[in-house]
């Protein structure tokens, strides 16, 4: 199947990137990094990674509008590109290899192009809507799971400004951990909902994020079979608290945590 041309420029500005970013592995001590917060770190490697993205961008499609981690929101129109040049900062760092780059299109408002790449593996994750998802081409779809028993969920812990949730998060740990096979927590939000896509786990939770994080994500888990929503189920708006999985494995998990979400999470009544 032919990919969209969106999608083939996000091909192109993913794989520039990780050639930034694995270009940078083996100069890590020497690597500008600063504190954008408490925990919350950047480096030139993003930097430069995320330029490479928007110049690829803009010698295609000069007039689309951009949202990028680093730079912000530039441009507008009709398109807008949300883009995280790496995913997993930290991990990054310590040479712990789980980081992506993520790569999504907007057309009005709505998801329609999704690019997730993994520059370690080589990996490379692809969905437009109505289209499906792949990896490397292959189709993919979300697990089998029908539920909690045997399940195997990512979650990703809060930090910087979300610790204030930390006491609830961790009893959503304690009730997922004792529910369930495992959880597991990789450190890159972004490719954690593309191995939901792709059935390597059932399902995932996190507090907190932000658009570049969970945008190409959250369409390949729709394009897979799957389900993403806010820790109550209510309808997934980029950003903030993130719930994906299986169709069943979702469902329970929304029953699951209710007891658990904070109140300043919860929909206004």
């Amino acid at each position: 199947m032919a990919l969209h041309p969106l999608v083939n420029i996000g091909i192109r500005a993913a794989r520039r990137a990780g050639n930034v970013i694995i270009r940078s592995l083996n100069r890590l001590e020497s690597l500008e990094v600063s504190a954008k917060g408490r925990n919350d770190f950047v480096t030139d490697v993003d930097r430069n990674a995320e330029q490479e993205i928007i110049d690829t961008i803009r010698r295609a499609y000069p007039d689309h509008g951009i949202l990028a981690e680093e730079s912000g929101a530039s441009g507008g129109g009709e398109f807008t590109w949300i883009i995280d040049p790496l995913d997993g900062t930290t991990n990054f760092l310590h040479g712990f290899p789980q980081f992506c780059v993520s790569i999504a299109v907007q057309h009005r408002g709505r998801l329609e192009h999704a690019v997730i790449y993994d520059p370690m593996r080589q990996e490379l994750f692809t969905a437009s809507r109505g289209q499906g998802a792949q990896l490397d081409d292959r189709r993919i779809r979300v697990s089998k799971c029908k539920g909690l028993e045997g399940a195997l969920i990512g979650t990703g812990f809060p930090y910087r400004a979300n610790t204030r949730w930390l006491d609830a998060y961790l009893g959503m740990f304690k009730a997922v951990a004792l529910a369930t096979a495992g959880l597991r927590r990789p450190g890159s939000a972004a490719l954690d909902l593309a191995w939901v896509a792709a059935g390597r786990t059932d399902g995932f939770f996190e507090l907190g994020l932000s658009p570049w994080d969970t945008a190409a994500g959250a369409l390949l888990i729709t394009e897979a079979g799957g389900r993403v929503g806010t820790l109550t189920g209510a309808d997934y708006e980029l950003g903030g608290d993130i719930l994906a999985g299986t169709p069943k494995t979702y469902t329970a998990l929304v029953e699951l945590l209710a007891p658990h979400v904070p109140d300043d999470l919860r929909p206004a009544r």
